[in-house]
């Protein structure tokens, strides 16, 4: 595939001016499907989560989920949104492989939440509201596999299987208003908005929000109009492309800047932009062309007729409402500055989904900079070597177990990052893979004496240096002694044996 030409980014914004909009789709973590009693668990066999209600079967009636309208309903008031005292489903009417009877249920005219807003800071410190216009509940589809090719996508496969266990799953959509203002951070805001959400969900209890599992995706909206309509508003948009969903905040900051470049360039050509979907690829850091987008018109909505409003009493809605979590740009707030963090290595945590998991850590006594090292720092490295959450890999108590060990002085930096992959590749606890292995740190001075004067021997100048003043030279003896002691030796303590040696 050819290079997409794009345009310089500060060269983009000098002559336009972005503007966004992002639709977050919220899976929830209820235990049966948003309209019938099949399970609602992720990785099974394909196609075994189902019921005659997921695939629209003739005679096969929804039943409302309970637990999704408890769950949408908090998210909607985490969202500073408004509550609907009535609110219905309706008919969304496409085709679509992953869509076994043509159309979803969604919500379209009565959402059960809209008019809200969500505060977000940036890694600059700048604040910024993002407008919310609704969050409606809906089913979500199921998903297709492209089989053959190179990266598992669509582009390239070979044939495509339909799984249709996530058809029927609650989601809740999120819908924001465009976004103006954002400038050259446009692409900073974006990323960071959906890392607030999946905070917030995560904080609710609501949501796995597992972006490799598609339990959040986000969908990226970009137009650009020209420099001298910024006071219009709404009266002078550009046209808009969607990148579909996009699964890591990385990805979105770069689908999002990719796609003003792109569009910025087009437009300086004299072309126009074509409303449509597109298909964000990682390995290029391009989008590709998908499908003509529609409007709401063209998916010919009509209410569910077999499905009852939804008419949440006040008092219901203020119980919930009671139960909300610290929202979690003021949580990162309170931690950063309880944690004394760097506003670099505090993002680094929030990129990384590890805010929760450092809390916990520090929570059990480790202190914050030692919690942060571990886990952004070995942990995320094998992480990042296996694509799979640091989280994934172990637990905090994991975790404290070992810094234990090493505040003891049993182990040191590098034995503890041989301990850490053995915990990961379940060897057992930190105590037992120290004792399996044999890698406590040796403490007794006979055995380092004995590896000191082996190194002395091949170095017989080295304390003459040391003697001369040149302290340094002690390094080239730590350094044989650890390395004969395949290092388990204190160097600390070597250090100071080196130097009584010399002082003799």
């Amino acid at each position: 595939m050819a290079k997409t030409k794009v345009m310089d980014y500060e060269r983009a914004l000098e002559l336009f001016e972005p503007v966004i909009g992002l639709e977050v789709h919220v899976e929830l973590n209820t235990r049966t499907k948003m309209f019938s009693s099949a399970p609602n668990v992720f990785g099974s066999e394909p196609n075994t989560n189902l019921t005659p209600v997921c695939l629209g079967l003739p005679g096969a009636l929804p039943v409302v989920n309970e637990q999704a309208v408890r769950y949408s309903i908090s998210l909607g008031l985490a969202l500073g949104c408004e509550i609907a005292e009535l609110s219905g489903f309706a008919r969304k009417n496409y085709f679509y492989p992953d869509m076994a009877k043509n159309y979803q249920i969604s919500q379209f005219d009565d959402p059960i939440a809209y008019d809200g807003s969500v505060e977000i800071e940036l890694a600059s410190g700048r604040i910024v509201h993002v407008p919310i216009e609704r969050a409606h509940m809906e089913e979500d589809a199921g998903k297709l596999n492209h089989v053959g090719g190179a990266t598992g996508r669509i582009q390239g496969a070979e044939y495509s299987l339909v799984d249709y266990n996530r058809a029927g799953v609650p989601l809740v959509e999120i819908v924001t208003r465009p976004i103006f203002g954002g400038e050259a951070d446009t692409p900073e805001i974006a990323a960071e908005y959906v890392s607030t959400i999946r905070d917030l969900v995560v904080a609710l209890g609501i949501s796995d929000a597992r972006m490799e599992r598609g339990n959040l995706r986000c969908d990226a909206n970009v137009s650009l109009r020209p420099r001298g309509n910024e006071g219009a508003g709404m009266a002078v948009l550009g046209t808009r492309t969607e990148t579909k969903n996009v699964n890591s905040l990385r990805s979105v900051e770069r689908a999002v800047r990719f796609e003003i470049q792109r569009q910025a360039q087009i437009l300086a050509d004299g072309g126009t932009i074509t409303q449509e979907t597109r298909h964000w690829h990682e390995d290029t850091g391009e989008t590709s062309p998908g499908r003509p987008k529609s409007d709401a018109d063209d998916y010919r909505y009509f209410p569910e007729p077999d499905l009852a409003p939804l008419t949440p009493t006040r008092e219901f809605v203020e119980e919930l409402r009671a139960a909300l979590p610290e929202h979690p740009t003021l949580r990162r707030r309170r931690l950063r500055a309880e944690w004394a963090f760097s506003a670099l290595e505090f993002q680094d945590v929030v990129n990384a989904g590890l805010v929760g998991t450092i809390e916990a850590t520090v929570a059990a006594g480790v202190p914050p900079q030692t919690a942060r090292k571990w886990w952004t720092g070995e942990i995320a490295r094998i992480a990042n070597e296996r694509s799979v959450p640091a989280t994934d890999l172990m637990a905090p108590a994991q975790l404290v177990e070992l810094v234990a060990l090493v505040d003891a002085g049993t182990l040191n930096d590098k034995l503890a990052r041989q301990v850490i992959q053995g915990i990961i590749d379940g060897e057992g606890s930190a105590e037992e893979i120290v004792a399996a292995r044999g890698l406590a740190i040796v403490s007794d001075d006979g055995p380092l004496i004995e590896a000191i004067d082996a190194a002395l021997a091949e170095q017989p100048d080295v304390l003459e240096k040391i003697r001369d003043g040149k302290v340094q030279a002690a390094g080239a003896v730590i350094g044989a002694v650890m390395k004969a002691m395949r290092g388990q030796a204190d160097a600390a303590r070597v250090r100071e044996l080196v130097l009584e040696r010399a002082a003799q």
